[in-house]
């Protein structure tokens, strides 16, 4: 049984990364997929090994909308058929390989990895306030993660750990005692707190003008499998908690987009939405330097789990009621990969 969701739009890559000569190679749900754009700029993909050799087609070259392997020459559309055998005429069927169907949204490309016939555009998730007046945006970003997706996934409903792992960007020891509360959809998993009338976390205190106690929310959604996104704010202590109220203060969305590479290895694409500082230069570098941090933080901690885990054979020898939101995520992940198995 596959270890991965396929049927799923994966980030594959960032629009910069795929220009229009340039051959990109990346493994994804462990297999290689070389990307490429068409003369018209559309993005495509392939498997990333020749039919004939299986040399890697990203070393080879671009022959207008199409790819030609760097061994024998062999070239290949973007819907993987062979159109070109040199020195024959004869293609053989065998030679045709795989095609992705792929989209662009969002500065990003975006492939499926399952059944093309279950590949639905609509199914993409909706990135709030993407392109706003009134919000600023910091994209384009990536860390790779050395462990396996699910324990991000973990790590991305876990408010709790904000206090411990992240004491010197987002997180605070006030928070500690806060119970987690979680709710469920059929698209996601959700853990989120409150945590009212306590001093500003180092982040707020650098972007905003907080200078009495706050209330601070956390909203972590997991939109199965595998995109988080963040729903993170600082308000005055003592407002309702409207949805007006929570734009009056820092509020931001971060976005983070789990493709697996390996069982072990993750890519992470990042991107985080705000309503403060917005066309601040100075503040998108402040910004993009903070969320590093603080995810770095995050694939220290789990990098050193994914060892531990390696070794001993056991994902965690005791659980919590912490534990909620991410138990939830891994059954319901296991069952989407399990009604993708063949009978």
């Amino acid at each position: 049984m596959s270890k991965f969701v396929t049927n799923a739009w994966y980030l594959g890559a960032w629009s910069s990364e795929i220009g229009e000569e340039n051959l990109l190679s990346r493994r994804i749900l462990d297999l290689p997929i070389v990307f490429f754009r068409k003369r018209d700029g559309s993005p495509a993909a392939l498997i990333d090994r020749c039919s004939h050799k299986l040399a890697p087609l990203s070393l080879g070259k671009k022959i207008g909308d199409e790819v030609q392997c760097g061994y024998h020459g062999l070239q290949f559309d973007c819907t993987g058929h062979c159109t070109k055998v040199p020195s024959q005429n004869q293609i053989p069927p065998t030679a045709n390989i795989r095609a992705f169907p792929v989209i662009e949204r969002y500065g990003a490309i975006w492939i499926w990895m399952g059944d093309a016939a279950f590949a639905d555009e609509t199914k993409l998730i909706r990135l709030e306030h993407y392109g706003e007046e009134g919000w600023g945006i910091v994209t384009g970003q990536y860390i790779r993660f050395d462990c396996n997706y699910l324990n991000i996934t973990d790590n991305l409903v876990d408010p709790a750990h904000t206090t411990y792992v992240h004491a010197a960007t987002i997180g605070s020891p006030e928070g500690s005692e806060v119970p987690v509360k979680v709710e469920q959809t059929d698209d996601y998993v959700l853990a989120y707190r409150w945590i009212k009338n306590v001093p500003p976390v180092p982040l707020a205190r650098k972007m905003g003008n907080f200078s009495e106690n706050t209330d601070r929310f956390q909203y972590y959604y997991l939109y199965l499998p595998s995109i988080s996104c963040v729903d993170f704010g600082t308000m005055e202590a003592g407002l309702e908690p409207t949805e007006e109220n929570k734009n009056t203060g820092l509020r931001s969305f971060s976005y983070n987009f789990l493709t697996p590479e390996t069982s072990d290895r993750t890519h992470y694409f990042w991107l985080h939405i705000r309503n403060y500082k917005t066309g601040d230069a100075e503040a998108d570098k402040d910004v993009e330097r903070l969320m590093t941090a603080t995810f770095l933080e995050d694939a220290d901690i789990l990098a050193a789990v994914q060892l531990q885990q390696a070794e001993t054979g056991v994902r965690e020898h005791t659980k919590l009621a912490i534990d909620n939101a991410p138990a939830r995520v891994r059954r319901l992940t296991e069952r989407m990969i399990q009604a993708e198995a063949p009978i």
